[in-house]
């Protein structure tokens, strides 16, 4: 049923509608109302049929209708007062926002005649609403770095209430940075702007906290407040500090690679990339530091990159930076000094002026030779430093100054005793442990001429066998000189000296560069047997230093000559004759053959023998002395001619010999001419003489021989008295006679030959040399024999 009311009254409206639109020209009049919105339902609005000057009745029998397009549903009529009154509570707000101006429009139509009446009622604003900001928070954000002055437009509050009731004013809460300013415009509405009069300054107050406050002009007067929530933008105007300026950190000189310097820490007063900080050197550092140091960036743990070393800096300066992360980037500076700690890492070192040094063998005690210094590149105590020169030399170190000293000969100096030195310094510093050092200096000796040639004997014993060959090297002399180089150059010479008054040049040379002796003619020992030279040495220094050395020629008797028979002499050409009394007995002496030989010694000892005989059995002749006797009886059936070649023999190497022939005839009375014959014999003066001279030249001889055998063999005795049993068989104690009786031994390479009445020579080289053997016959007669022992060498 409502529903079909509600559907008559729209259709109503419709036809009233579309009459008003047809006849809008019979409008007859116009009504107006006022009325404040929120009155309650059924309030008086105004009397309409007073108005219009209609009576009730009247409204009732012209069908009286009020239309509207808005407000219908707002107010009504009751056709019984014809008064219009509220339907509802207005709310203006909502019907008409924020217009100035709000009006409820209706028509009243009647019908016979048909009128139509317009009217409006006014809604008048009442201050039912508060201000209100459209966010409980107004959030701002402001650079610190704002200058003084800047506005800032702030969200208007809403209030529904207009005119009057409308914001009217705003109000803030107090505040040193900010104000407000506001600004009406033509339209009514207030702007406000929230006005910097104070820089900001995001360190000291991050933030601000204000109260906005919304004033309308009603009555009772209402307001609304928000929150200004002021963020203050960082703005990079902070650099980063340190905490040191400068930081200080030692290390060992040591320690390990990584090893941790120290850690900075810097701090920004901004925020956000402001205040991000990343560390690293600055540029004041140089590459080499920047390699030896490493910086972490985000830590600003500064750490070694390398090994350290006191020695090459004792300290670093490290130039750190610090850059936050801005717009423009803001950098803070500091400084790390790093001292090294030294460690006893280094030995100390020894520097000489010149590591090889040459001197004089004549410079004094004192002489400077080379300049030292030690340094060792640590400090402190590792620094400290002593030093040594090795012991038992003829230098010793002077100290000059600190660490320096100076290397001086400390006695005389002999390069013939020691020609070089090697000087060992020694240098160690007082760390712990201590470390040391040593350098080996060269000191060579440089030879002066003080030295003159030396022989090894202040005389020599040359032997040399007659009959050499002219031009061979007889004997080899050398001396030695302890000087070096040109000083020790030795050149040999024959000293002046004058043989049986011929010169010595016309005998002998010398071979000026090795003191070999060359025989210059044949020596025949018959007419020379023995003289004495003398040898210089003379060296080549400067100035030159010479000595000399006697040489004794002794000539060796050569088996060169034949015995020769003196008697019998021969006659009758070539044999002698003897005649015998036929009474002869065994041993009856028949003749002497008496012979000499030009030689000596064993080559001038004879034997005699019979070479051929008549027959064999009757005569024979005694082998040393030569005398013929009978060996038997001589019988009548003999021969009475009997012929005897005798042969003598001497004892040389190769033997000679010489043969006489006797013819002896058996008479019977032969006594007579037989005493007479003897008498002849030992009477003749030529006999007498030759024996006189035979027995002093042998007895003399035989004297020398064995007083010189005799001397040597007491010294050698003396010599050899502790030598042992074993080596008496070399001794020259021996025992004479016998087949191995020898006077002198054989020469080793080193053994001394000896030689009657001259002496001893030390062997040298392949130098000739004789032994000299007792013979047998000795012990059968009263003169010595000597005889050579083996065939004697010689040096060609």
């Amino acid at each position: 049923m409502a529903n079909s009311a509600i559907s008559n009254t729209a259709a109503f409206q419709i036809f009233a509608f579309l009459i008003l639109v047809c006849t809008e020209h019979s409008i007859a009049g116009e009504i107006r109302y006022s009325i404040p919105e929120e009155m309650e339902e059924g309030a008086f609005v105004g009397n309409v049929a007073q108005d219009l000057g209609l009576e009730i009745q009247q409204l009732y029998d012209r069908n009286f209708m009020l239309t509207s397009d808005d407000g219908v549903d707002y107010i009504n009529i009751e056709l019984q007062r014809g008064i219009l009154s509220i339907a509802k509570k207005i709310d203006r707000e909502q019907i008409c926002g924020q217009e100035t101006a709000c009006t409820i429009s209706f028509k009243i139509i009647l019908e016979n005649p048909l009128a139509v009446y317009r009217g409006e009622v006014e809604i008048l604003d009442v201050n039912d609403n508060t201000p209100t900001f459209s966010e409980g928070t107004i959030a701002l954000q402001i650079a610190e770095s704002m200058a003084p002055g800047v506005g800032f437009p702030l969200e208007s509050a809403q209030d529904q209430d207009v005119g009057i009731n409308a914001v009217a004013a705003y109000t803030i809460s107090s505040s040193d940075y900010f104000r407000l300013k506001t600004q009406t415009s033509d339209d009514g509405v207030i702007a406000v702007e929230l006005l910097l009069e104070k820089s900001l300054d995001r360190e000291q107050k991050s933030s601000l906290r204000l109260v906005l406050t919304a004033i309308d002009g009603g009555i009772p007067q209402r307001s609304g407040t928000t929150q200004i929530l002021i963020t203050v933008m960082d703005n990079n105007d902070n650099p980063p500090v340190f905490d040191h300026k400068i930081y200080r950190s030692s290390l060992r000189e040591n320690a390990p690679l990584g090893s941790l310097v120290v850690t900075v820490k810097a701090n920004d007063l901004d925020d956000g990339p402001n205040a991000d900080l990343t560390y690293s050197f600055s540029k004041l550092t140089s590459p080499t530091l920047r390699e030896m140091f490493s910086c972490d960036p985000y830590s600003g743990e500064i750490r070694t990159n390398r090994m350290l070393d006191f020695e090459k800096s004792t300290s670093y300066s490290l130039h750190l930076q610090a850059v936050d992360h801005g717009s423009p980037a803001i950098t803070g500076h500091s400084q790390i000094l790093v001292k090294i700690i030294d460690v006893n890492d280094n030995a100390p070192e020894i520097k000489v002026t010149s590591t090889t040094c040459k001197i004089m063998e004549t410079v004094l005690p004192g002489t400077l030779i080379t300049l030292v210094n030690v340094i060792d590149r640590d400090s402190g105590e590792n620094g400290q430093i002593n030093c040594e020169v090795s012991r038992s030399i003829p230098f010793k170190l002077q100290t000059s100054s600190s660490n320096h000293y100076e290397l001086i000969t400390s006695e005389e100096l002999d390069r013939e005793s020691v020609p070089e030195y090697e000087v060992v310094l020694v240098a160690w510093d007082f760390g712990s442990p201590s470390l040391s050092t040593n350098k080996t200096i060269q000191i060579v000796i440089t030879d002066v001429n003080d030295n003159a040639p030396l022989f090894s004997e202040p005389s020599y014993n040359m032997y040399l066998t007659e009959n050499n060959a002219p031009g061979t090297s007889i004997f080899a002399i050398t001396a030695t000189d302890l000087d070096m180089d040109q000083n020790s150059y030795v050149s040999y010479s024959l000293l002046w000296n004058n043989i049986q008054d011929t010169r010595i040049s016309s005998f002998l040379s010398i071979n000026a560069l090795n003191g070999t002796i060359y025989a210059l003619r044949s020596f025949d020992y018959e007419k020379l047997k023995t003289f004495q030279i003398h040898v210089q040495a003379r060296d080549a220094g400067v100035p030159p230093l010479s000595s000399s050395a006697a040489v004794n020629v002794i000539i060796l008797d050569q088996n060169d000559n034949a015995p020769v028979i003196v008697s019998p002499s021969a006659q009758s050409g070539s044999a002698s004759a003897e005649s015998l009394p036929q009474s002869a007995d065994q041993g009856y002496f028949v003749t002497k053959i008496i012979a000499t030989d030009a030689d000596s010694g064993q080559n001038a000892r004879l034997f005699y023998q019979v070479h051929h005989s008549t027959d064999p059995t009757l005569f024979n002749i005694e082998q040393n002395s030569g005398e013929i006797r009978t060996a038997r009886r001589i019988f009548e059936s003999d021969t009475s001619m009997q012929t005897l070649v005798i042969l003598v023999t001497d004892n040389g190497q190769p033997r000679l010999s010489s043969t006489v022939t006797i013819h002896i005839s058996f008479q019977e009375n032969v006594t007579e001419r037989i005493t007479e014959r003897n008498n002849l014999v030992s009477n003749s003066e030529y006999d007498s003489n030759l024996h006189l001279y035979l027995i002093v030249v042998f007895g003399c001889t035989s004297l020398l021989f064995l007083v010189t055998i005799i001397l040597l063999i007491g010294i050698k005795c003396k010599q050899e008295g502790t030598v042992t049993q074993d080596h008496n068989s070399s001794s020259c104690c021996y025992r004479l006679g016998g087949s191995n009786d020898v006077l002198d031994r054989r020469y080793g390479t080193e053994e001394t030959l000896r030689y009657p009445g001259t002496g001893r020579i030390v062997r040298v080289g392949e130098t000739p040399h004789y032994s000299v053997c007792l013979s047998p016959e000795s012990a059968k007669s009263d003169f010595l024999f000597l005889k050579p022992c083996g065939r004697p060498t010689s040096q060609p």
